[in-house]
């Protein structure tokens, strides 16, 4: 697997991108004897991402088979009622879903998902609608891991936006180019509000892959990674992007009903090569360049993952319960989706009141304390915090 180097963190606070890690924190043993295993290979080119999830498995590494979802896996009602979203609505604009490759079971398996939890039908022409990065029908050739991955995404659009429609684009590969490409594609569709990003690369400059990501008026989102503090990744480094990092989400008996810390596995760092948000000049964050993350919601996939109807082969799904910063990303553009507001990466930082101010938890060592560990106000690992309501988006 990859391995992201540090190679300098001196004067401008700034870490080099290189690779991802074996056996980080993310990997702890989880519920009854399973553990969180990567959804996608990690690619070894800094120009080909890998998608951000985790789903748990067996001693064997397979996702057991399960004709219900696992007890812990967290539900649209408690998600909702996690982030303060009970009762809101979208009016019906469109959340688009950007991955890699095909899935040719995403109609069935999305509404298995909703029927299961008594969502509403999200059937294909009307609520759903799946498009090559291109725009067209030539949908690219299966590939189980990224499948995998998409059923997580538009089961967590489900989950949060329950009215909101869903625009999936498959890019035909995992280069950073095809799935700019097909982000490109999603902007152009009518209707589209959010795109969500659940993939990281190497930390590329906005100057030669930025253009793909730069659409004001609509919420842009990228997943910051799941391997804890390692630097910048791109999309999430990029200026143009929301970047989302992750928490670990468990019920409490607080007057909220929930708490939350940072997730070991959530990325954070400093790009070393796109500018910082002028909106977070005021907040701290230790970057001479872009700081990550901006904001944040579940992605512990062991206390935070959510139930998932899952592929596992071409013919083949189950109940899993995936978590990964691919979590949290669509949920963030869900909630940008039904704030129906200015759709920038700049709003959160004017609206922290409306946040759920996450202080405690860690997602590593680092040379300066707010890149990877929680603390009032902005972090690494958390950003902002995590929606409160829709106020701050």
């Amino acid at each position: 697997m990859i391995r992201r180097t540090l190679l300098s963190a001196l004067g401008a606070g700034t870490l080099l991108f290189s690779v991802l890690a074996v056996g980080t924190p993310a990997d702890a043993a989880g519920q009854s004897g399973l553990h969180a295993k990567r959804v996608c290979a990690a690619s070894t080119k800094a120009t080909t991402a890998s998608c951000q999830s985790k789903v748990l498995v067996n001693g064997k590494g397979a996702v057991p088979n399960s004709t219900t979802p696992a007890a812990n896996a967290k539900t649209p009602a408690q998600l909702k009622d996690a982030y303060k979203l009970s009762g809101t609505s979208s009016g019906g604009r469109t959340v688009a879903i950007v991955d890699a490759y095909g899935y040719p079971n995403l109609a069935r398996d999305l509404a298995t998902y909703r029927s299961y939890f008594g969502l509403p039908a999200c059937a294909t022409g009307s609520c759903l609608k799946i498009i090559d990065q291109n725009g067209g029908t030539s949908l690219p050739r299966l590939d189980v891991s990224w499948a995998g991955e998409q059923a997580l995404d538009v089961d967590a659009v489900s989950a949060i936006c329950p009215d909101c429609k869903i625009l999936v684009v498959q890019a035909k590969s995992a280069s950073v180019t095809d799935l700019g490409t097909a982000v490109n594609t999603a902007a152009k569709q009518a209707g589209v509000v959010a795109i969500s990003n659940s993939y990281g690369a190497g930390d590329l400059a906005d100057s030669s892959y930025g253009a793909n990501y730069n659409h004001p008026g609509i919420a842009v989102t990228a997943s910051t990674g799941d391997n804890g503090y390692q630097g910048g990744s791109f999309p999430a480094s990029s200026s143009y992007v929301t970047a989302v990092g992750g928490t670990t989400l468990t019920a409490s008996t607080n007057t909220r009903g929930w708490s939350e810390s940072a997730w070991s596995g959530a990325g954070s760092g400093c790009s070393t090569v796109n500018a910082a948000l002028a909106a977070a000049s005021s907040w701290d964050t230790g970057c001479t360049k872009r700081a990550i993350a901006d904001v944040s919601a579940a992605a512990d996939p062991n206390n935070g993952g959510m139930a998932v109807y899952y592929p596992t082969s071409r013919t083949s799904s189950t109940w899993a319960q995936v978590g990964g910063t691919s979590e949290s990303s669509p949920i963030i553009a869900s909630v940008y989706a039904l704030a129906g507001k200015g759709y920038s990466n700049s709003t959160p930082y004017t609206n922290t009141g409306a946040l759920f101010d996450v202080t405690s938890g860690s997602n590593g060592s680092c040379p300066t304390t707010q890149w990877c560990t929680s603390r009032t106000g902005w972090d690494g690992p958390t950003g902002l915090g995590t929606p409160n309501g829709t106020g701050a988006f």
